[in-house]
């Protein structure tokens, strides 16, 4: 007796929209969408090989996201790069990451110790190429882990738009500057803090962490600023 061939169920609106905005974040992490460029969603819909109205749409959550602006009549932006908005990200992250700490060490386990082990030991493996783009997520997924294991779902969300915000605008050779060695033992001293549920060190760790990743981040950002406006006199 044959069997009845499975039905591939179709995709609605809603998945072509969710493939266009995955598929334009991507663009934008590969840093093949910088910012101050205009978007066309026309070519965004040839390279994603589909209609332009999902990406349209993908566009309008990325424009609520901050990633782009729609000017009347003129079409889509990215939008520029900006010290203040990076200096407000990462006072906003330390507000939130250390605030979170009490909550993970409380709630944390041996099975919530060895996820962040885990997530520690792919950060440490990460390939170190020029772009660090898997230095990047790997480092992304060890500090939203450590927000996740608090149980709070609103900050743990907000933090990881932060994330988007710093990783899908800026480029990665910008941001990621603080020495990879530095950075290396800071997660380490973290990760322990945690697993001996000292909170105080703890805090003072993530403190000094986002605190020297933003001294960096802003000096970098700066002489970025500086060179293209020396190469646009």
């Amino acid at each position: 007796m044959k069997q009845p061939k499975k039905t591939v169920p179709r995709k609605t609106k809603e998945d072509f929209t969710r493939e266009a905005y995955m598929g334009i974040r991507r663009m934008f992490f590969h840093n093949e969408i910088i910012p101050g460029q205009k978007v066309s969603y026309g070519d965004l819909a040839k390279r994603l090989n589909m209609s332009t109205t999902p990406v349209i749409q993908a566009l309008k959550h990325l424009e609520f996201q901050g990633l782009v602006r729609h000017e009347p009549n003129r079409g889509y932006y990215t939008e520029n790069v900006s010290l203040a908005e990076i200096t407000e990200i990462y006072e906003f992250r330390e507000l939130i990451e250390v605030s979170l700490l009490s909550a993970t060490i409380e709630n944390i386990g041996r099975r919530g110790i060895t996820q962040l082990k885990k997530a520690l030991d792919s950060h440490l493996a990460a390939v170190r190429d020029i772009y660090l783009k898997e230095r990047l997520l790997k480092d992304m997924e060890f500090h939203l882990k450590l927000a996740q294991l608090s149980d709070n779902q609103i900050q743990f969300n907000t933090l990881k738009y932060l994330f988007d915000l710093l990783y899908l605008k800026y480029r990665g050779n910008i941001l990621f500057v603080t020495p990879m060695d530095r950075v290396d033992n800071e997660h380490i001293q973290l990760y322990e803090a945690i697993e001996n549920k000292d909170l105080a060190q703890a805090r003072a760790v993530l403190s000094r962490h986002i605190a020297n990743v933003k001294k960096h981040a802003i000096e970098s950002t700066r002489r970025a600023l500086q060179e293209k406006r020396i190469k646009m006199v």
